[in-house]
């Protein structure tokens, strides 16, 4: 199994500006991982979030289809974010520009040597 797991030092721009609701954090392990798939053991694990807290959220995200079963292995069931989904990409699109204003922010503020 592999490991994920988030430094408690770490906030994504999107958790740093919208909150840290558990659907968002789901979302952000997601986005912050594209190329991955996750079994939900394993967000939990990365999330370190109750069992009961990421079902109840988990279920909802599945069904807007902002994650989606990648593949199988045997039983399991491995997760991707539907990066096609709307929602998906304003996010997304909302990460970027937050990323780009806060860097821009960083640069006019700090002395110049």
């Amino acid at each position: 199994m592999r490991k994920f797991t988030l430094s408690k030092k770490y906030e994504s721009i999107l958790i740093k500006t919208l909150g840290s609701s558990p659907k968002l954090r789901i979302i952000d392990l997601f986005l912050d991982n594209p190329l991955f798939d996750f079994t939900k053991e394993e967000v939990i694990e990365a999330l370190r979030m109750s069992k009961q807290i990421f079902y109840k959220h988990f279920s909802d995200l599945e069904e807007y289809g902002m994650v989606k079963i990648s593949r199988r292995i045997g039983k399991a069931k491995l997760y991707r974010i539907n990066v096609e989904h709307p929602l998906v990409k304003m996010l997304r699109d909302y990460e970027t520009k937050m990323s780009k204003e806060m860097a821009e922010k960083a640069i006019t503020s700090s002395p110049c040597l």
